[in-house]
C-alpha cells in the first residue's frame, strides 16, 4: 500500500509540472519564466500552443497547416522597429509569443518551425520572398508543396486563408528557400534567427504554372 501510495504521489507530481500530453510538453518552470519575463497573457499563449499541438498531431496535414496558420495569426502585426527598436530582427517563437507582436518574418519562422514539429516534412515547406503588391513591399510567406509539383499553398498574415499561389495575385514571387537551409535550426530554437546563404533556391513562378504529367 505505502508503494502505491508513493507511486501515486510520484505520477501526480509529473503531472503538475508536464502540463499537456507527453509528446509536447512545457514546464511549470518554463511557464513561470514567461510569466515574468512577459506577461500572465503570454504564459496563457505558451500554454495554449502546447495545447493547439497535442490537439494538431494526428491530424491530416492541411489541416495542421489551418491550426497552425490561424493560431500564429492571432498575433497583431507591427514592425521590427516598433517591436524590437531595429530594422531588421528574426524574432524566435518564444519571443514572438511573449511580444505578442510580430512582423511577416516572425510569423513565417513561428509556422515553420511548429509544422516541422508536428511532423510536416521539411521538404515541403519554403519560405518564400514576394513582393506585395496591394502594401508595396517586400515581403515573406510560408508556402507549402504537396508534391513537388505542387502549385504551393500560401500561408500569409495579410490574407489569413490558405490559398494556392495561383489565386494569390497580390504577391509577385522572388525566390524560395528551404527552411532548413536558409537557418541554423539549433539557433532558431533558442536564440536570434541567423540568415544563412541569400541564393536563389525555388522560384515559386516556376512551379506556379501547370506542368504536363509525368
Amino acid at each position: 500500500m505505502k508503494k502505491t501510495l508513493t507511486l501515486f504521489f510520484i505520477t501526480a507530481a509529473l503531472a503538475a509540472v508536464l502540463l499537456s500530453s507527453p509528446e509536447f510538453s512545457i514546464t511549470k518552470v518554463f511557464l513561470d519564466k514567461i510569466e515574468r519575463e512577459y506577461g500572465a497573457f503570454a504564459k496563457r499563449r505558451a500554454f495554449a500552443l502546447v495545447q493547439m499541438m497535442n490537439e494538431s498531431r494526428d491530424v491530416d496535414e492541411m489541416e495542421k497547416l489551418e491550426k497552425v496558420n490561424e493560431f500564429f495569426n492571432q498575433t497583431p502585426y507591427a514592425s521590427d522597429k516598433a517591436i524590437w527598436g531595429e530594422s531588421d530582427y528574426w524574432a524566435t517563437r518564444y519571443e514572438f509569443i511573449g511580444k505578442d507582436k510580430a512582423d511577416c518574418e516572425d510569423y513565417v519562422i513561428a509556422k515553420y518551425f511548429t509544422l516541422k514539429e508536428l511532423g510536416v516534412p521539411t521538404s515541403k515547406l519554403f519560405m518564400t520572398y514576394a513582393k506585395s503588391i496591394r502594401y508595396k513591399t517586400a515581403h515573406l510567406v510560408l508556402t507549402y508543396y504537396e508534391t513537388p509539383r505542387s502549385v504551393p499553398l500560401v500561408l500569409d498574415n495579410y490574407n489569413y486563408k490558405i490559398l494556392p499561389a495561383s489565386q494569390r495575385n497580390d504577391l509577385i514571387p522572388i525566390y524560395s528557400f528551404s527552411g532548413d537551409e536558409l537557418f541554423n535550426a539549433k539557433q532558431a530554437q533558442i536564440g536570434k534567427m541567423v540568415p544563412a546563404s541569400t541564393r536563389q533556391k525555388r522560384p515559386w513562378n516556376e512551379l506556379s504554372i501547370t506542368r504536363s504529367k509525368e
